[in-house]
């Protein structure tokens, strides 16, 4: 499996995962935004934003254009 393909499928998981936890806890915007130790979504909103950001600029560099 190439990493792009590696990327999007933990991208995949990561919105299954919080899908799941809004169905099953709610999520509340300080808990996206600055998860305290221990919750479920610490750390989850810069993981996901620098995995797609990561995906975008192996997207660019593909086709040899720029952001």
């Amino acid at each position: 499996m190439s990493e792009k393909q590696e990327i999007i499928k933990k991208l995949l998981e990561m919105q299954k995962k919080f899908i799941d936890i809004e169905h099953e806890s709610g999520v509340e915007m300080k808990d996206y935004f600055a998860a305290e130790d221990g919750h479920p979504l610490k750390g989850f909103r810069q993981e996901y934003m620098d995995m797609a950001n990561k995906l975008v600029d192996m997207a660019h560099e593909e086709k040899g254009s720029h952001r």
